[in-house]
């Protein structure tokens, strides 16, 4: 399976040899790989894609090696085919970005802000009016984020208890904050 060929350029001083498809493919990547990557960071701005690029195009003149018409013109294809894979990068980041979820804000506005500080600031006030029971099986539900089995425990009482204080401040606190507003 040897072809004779001419390695890249004749400006190199190239001359007609047999050479497989390990050894052409070789002396292409020792010649032009750089310059070929040079070609592909121009077209699709990023250096460890246009190396990606780059070296799928070598894979695939190897693998067509056999199947060249004129083996003279690798280089040729080379290019072609590093400007062809680079345009279907740029189509696949085009589709990519275009279906990409939008992304929340990186920090919340000041009025984001304001406003939570005063919803937390009225919730606080509206606990520290509810009775201590109450109060304290709230605050081991849901800012403790504990079960009912282990405010309990902690409380010393039954989770029947716990159930009645935690439906019981619900409630209670429901209405301190719908007074506040």
């Amino acid at each position: 399976m040897t072809t004779e060929t001419l390695l890249a350029d004749r400006s190199m001083g190239a001359a007609p040899v047999a050479w497989d498809a390990d050894m052409a493919v070789t002396a292409l990547y020792s010649a032009h790989f750089r310059s070929l990557v040079r070609l592909a960071v121009l077209l699709v701005r990023d250096i460890a894609t246009a190396e990606e690029v780059v070296q799928d195009a070598f894979v695939a003149i190897h693998g067509a090696w056999r199947r060249l018409r004129d083996p003279d013109k690798a280089l040729a294809y080379l290019r072609q085919s590093v400007v062809n894979r680079s345009r279907s990068v740029l189509r696949h980041r085009a589709v990519v970005e275009k279906y990409a979820p939008k992304g929340l804000p990186d920090a919340p506005s000041a009025e984001n802000g304001a406003i939570g500080e005063l919803e937390r600031s009225a919730v606080i006030e509206a606990l520290r009016a509810l009775p201590t029971r109450q109060r304290e099986a709230l605050v081991l539900r849901y800012y403790g984020d504990l079960s009912e089995a282990e405010i309990a425990h902690a409380m010393g009482i039954s989770k029947g208890a716990v159930k009645s204080h935690t439906a019981r401040g619900m409630a209670a606190l429901r209405s301190v904050l719908e007074k506040m507003s």
